[in-house]
């Protein structure tokens, strides 16, 4: 029994080198996972926001890009606690958080903003494809000679219809109410589904580096900008794998074209399509980008100027310590670089997927900074702790807190907008407005 105890492993221990003085059960505890955590709910909360500036402030400019935002934030969702799951050494105990909510924890409060977001997600996206799901079960049920998936899509449709099948003009204004009332009601909800994590940060009074009412807003700006970049980057590739099944002649018709071969889309009406949604989606992520880096060069400045009693240690972590990380990878690669890139004129879509690209990088650097820099220095103010992230792994846990774990939690919401556009098309147009 001792020689079992004298071989088991901290949590932290395979991954924290410490340096000076650092007390004998400081470790970095929270790693990869809990980096992506606010990274993923982040995600979720962008992608919604981009999608609700065509459903709540009527920009027609961003339609497309918006219906496939809707749906690759319900893609998305899934995956926000994913990390958290991979993270618990017990993940069965995770879903008490959704089972006993209750205000008087943050973490549990979460559960209630969490189910509540999923919620009106879902019914947002019910009241935009309603008109596809019955049309779509309507055509299925009058189809003879019905495949096996056309038998599992028509019964998909039949219980997702809720038998729902008024097309008459009135019910579907009643639906584009509803899609605008859901939707202004989720922005605020999304943002709080984020700002809580800043909150839990913010609110650590042991920690100098977290401890910031600034932190909450600093998330959720951030939160938009990462969102608003995936989108971007994820909407054009999609797009190009589109135009080359177009070119193969595999067309995808419009939803009023079903059997009308002549209304197919052709490789240059989604070219044409992709530039104009990239471009433009792109003039509302510098703005949101530009709001961000203020509030984080705020943070720093004003943390600074008033120099509390733990500035020094916190000026060793931001400007020795974690400065190429901070002002070289965070600020110059993920920030002003993709700034100047969108900033330049004449731009596209490869340069604006490269400057979303480069904004993912930097929120993801942010994220990296705040949780594994919080940890970064010791207790007592005389040491540091450095965080190397396993990149082979030799056991679950350094598989779930290594460079695989987060590699599968970024590919998962992939696979589950995959399966979920069979059934909810993200890319359909729409000759009039909803």
């Amino acid at each position: 029994m001792i020689e079992q105890v004298a071989q088991m492993v901290v949590h932290g221990e395979a991954w924290t080198i410490k340096d000076l003085f650092v007390l004998p059960n400081e470790y970095v505890y929270w790693s990869i996972q809990i980096v992506m955590y606010p990274y993923m709910t982040g995600l979720v909360a962008g992608a919604f926001v981009l999608s609700s500036l065509y459903h709540v402030f009527n920009v027609e400019k961003l339609k497309n890009i918006a219906r496939y935002a809707l749906v690759f934030s319900f893609a998305l969702l899934p995956v926000a606690m994913l990390p958290l799951m991979l993270h618990l050494q017990q993940p069965l105990r995770g879903t008490h958080v959704l089972m006993t909510p209750h205000f008087t924890s943050a973490i549990s409060a979460f559960g209630i903003v969490f189910m509540t977001y999923a919620c009106i997600v879902g019914a947002e996206i019910w009241f935009v494809y309603r008109r596809f799901f019955v049309d779509s079960l309507v055509r299925l049920e009058t189809k003879s000679g019905r495949s096996t998936i056309d038998s599992v899509l028509m019964f998909i449709y039949r219980v997702v219809v809720l038998g729902a099948r008024d097309l008459s003009e009135e019910a579907l204004q009643a639906d584009h109410k509803a899609v605008k009332t859901l939707a202004g009601i989720g922005i605020p909800v999304a943002c709080f589904l984020h700002g809580y994590a800043g909150f839990i940060f913010g609110s650590v009074k042991a920690n100098a580096l977290w401890m910031t009412p600034l932190m909450p807003v600093i998330f959720i700006c951030s939160a938009v900008v990462s969102g608003i970049a995936l989108c971007i980057v994820s909407y054009a590739i999609f797009m190009e794998l589109r135009k080359w099944a177009a070119r193969r002649g595999k067309h995808y018709l419009l939803p009023d074209a079903v059997a009308n071969k002549e209304l197919a889309l052709d490789p240059e009406h989604l070219r044409s399509v992709q530039r104009h949604e990239v471009t433009m989606t792109s003039r509302y992520l510098l703005i949101f980008m530009t709001l961000a880096l203020t509030l984080e060069l705020l943070d720093i400045i004003f943390r600074g100027y008033t120099a509390v009693k733990s500035w020094d240690i916190l000026r060793d972590v931001i400007y020795e310590h974690d400065f190429v990380k901070i002002f070289i990878m965070q600020y110059g690669i993920g920030n002003l670089l993709p700034f100047v890139l969108l900033l330049i004129p004449g731009l596209g879509v490869r340069r604006a997927c490269l400057a979303s690209l480069l904004v993912l990088f930097g929120v993801f650097m942010m994220r990296w900074n705040v949780v594994i820099g919080g940890q970064a220095f010791s207790l007592t103010f005389a040491g540091f702790m450095h965080y190397h992230l396993p990149i082979i792994p030799h056991d679950m846990e350094t598989f779930k807190e290594g460079l695989m774990g987060a590699l599968m939690v970024i590919t998962a919401p992939f696979v589950i907008f995959y399966f979920l556009n069979m059934v909810i098309p993200a890319f359909m147009e729409e000759k009039e407005p909803h």
